[in-house]
């Protein structure tokens, strides 16, 4: 499968929930950093972030690099939610082809990275535009290396997301939210037994609990600032009652059912960078009609209200620095804005 990330690129759309879940390892794990040492040095226009609104993975990448201002520095392409068995698609541009990269498909520039390669294609992805090849498709480092490697072109005022004194806490956190959130409703929405899916569930709402309790008296995750376990959550909880919820069977509770999380989600929602970068229309579509495995009908819910994204959440009196000493990131970019995300 090549959604988000998952699978062995064998099957096709159908095979959700029909074939044992098992998210792969990120196949080209170049690194783009500012010594160059896996011969991807950082460059002002050189890279290409290939991007679909509907994944988290991808999700993660959109928000770091609004939040740093890399915006004149990464171009960003963004595929068509609902891609076919032969990957991601540039329909949403004109002619079908994305216009700095002239392809149709984004498996044209794994293709040129590596031909015949047996696995998924996944976003988020980054492609060197000159040579159109895929340089790197790991889910896992490219925020990280947005944060750290790329900070000669951050703007001024960029959040530091990856602080390097907090990273073994962030790391920590990061990885039990992986576990059993991002990758949690994975297992549960993809099982193919009862028991698998009951595990897997149970285990979602399990670490949702631990989180609630560590939120309910600290406005982030980790320290007094937005950082890298932040953006890592919020993209799995801003999907939560949209899809997990119904689609992927993750219904013990919806998020507006839980005040904590309710109101920390909300609160990064409405921080720029979060929810001006959601688009939910694409989410929905996206799960509901590719996952033809788990809803063969392909209907998209007209559900759930979202009207509630812009209430009041009243974090703020738990204090905390949103962007530390920096500054917010202003307006989106032309060309960017997402339709109906604020």
């Amino acid at each position: 499968m090549n959604d988000d990330g998952e699978g062995d690129g064998k099957h096709g759309n159908d095979a959700y929930g029909r074939v044992a879940f098992k998210r792969s390892r990120s196949h080209f794990t170049d690194r783009i950093t500012a010594d160059g040492r896996d011969g991807w040095p950082v460059a002002a226009g050189r890279y290409r972030l290939v991007v679909s609104r509907a994944c988290p993975w991808a999700s993660r990448a959109v928000i770091s690099r609004r939040l740093l201002g890399l915006e004149d520095a990464l171009s960003m392409a963004v595929a068509d939610p609902v891609q076919d068995d032969r990957s991601w698609r540039f329909t949403l541009d004109r002619d079908g082809r994305d216009p700095v990269l002239g392809i149709r498909f984004l498996g044209e520039a794994y293709d040129r990275r590596e031909t015949g390669y047996p696995g998924g294609v996944s976003v988020p992805a980054i492609v060197d535009v000159p040579s159109g090849r895929l340089v790197t498709n790991d889910y896992q480092r490219i925020t990280l290396d947005l944060a750290t490697e790329w900070t000669a072109l951050h703007r001024d005022g960029a959040p530091d997301l990856y602080p390097e004194a907090r990273r073994d806490e962030i790391d920590a956190v990061m990885a039990e939210v992986y576990e059993d959130v991002n990758n949690g409703v994975y297992r549960a929405g993809f099982a193919t037994g009862q028991q698998e899916y009951e595990e897997a569930c149970a285990g979602v709402f399990r670490r949702l609990e631990l989180l609630a309790d560590r939120l309910s008296g600290r406005r982030y995750l980790v320290g007094d600032t937005i950082t890298e376990a932040d953006i890592r959550l919020f993209t799995t909880l801003v999907r939560f009652d949209a899809v997990y919820h119904g689609h992927f069977k993750c219904n013990r509770w919806k998020l507006t059912e839980n005040r904590v999380l309710w109101a920390y989600a909300r609160d990064l929602f409405q921080t720029p960078g979060f929810g001006d970068t959601v688009d939910f229309d694409h989410v929905k579509r996206h799960y509901y009609q590719v996952h033809t495995g788990i809803n063969p009908t392909r209907i998209v819910p007209l559900g759930p209200d979202l009207g509630g994204w812009l209430t009041p959440h009243h974090r703020e009196e738990l204090g905390g620095r949103p962007f530390g000493g920096g500054t917010a990131p202003g307006p989106v970019r032309a060309g960017e804005e997402v339709p109906g995300a604020r």
